[in-house]
């Protein structure tokens, strides 16, 4: 499971990386073509680094409840609901403890 999460983690790196190079290639074109001015390019590339660091969080957090509900669905548990049943449990053997001194 763990190979699963990094080779998702990995692709999904891979894919924002390439989408970035293509992105300025195709800004670096247009100034050599002469079609924006470089002070355009800097202003352009700047927004669409943004808006794909945008989108990088939007997918992460989108993963994580992926992988959240995979999990679910494998029967974990998350640390908050462990965490639960260790207070339950602790206070179920203090009662029980609390008994056993009484009967004697």
């Amino acid at each position: 499971m763990n190979d699963w999460i990094k080779k998702g983690f990995s692709l999904g790196l891979g894919a924002a990386y390439a989408s970035k190079e293509k992105a300025e290639k195709y800004v670096n074109d247009l100034v050599a073509k002469g079609d924006i001015a470089p002070n355009e390019a800097k202003q352009m590339i700047h927004e669409l680094s943004e808006k794909g660091q945008g989108k990088q969080e939007e997918w992460s957090e989108s993963f994580r409840d992926e992988i959240r509900s995979s999990l679910k669905q494998l029967g974990f548990v998350t640390t908050e609901e462990a965490d639960k049943l260790r207070e339950r449990l602790n206070r179920l053997e203090a009662k029980l403890d609390g008994q056993s001194h009484d009967e004697e």
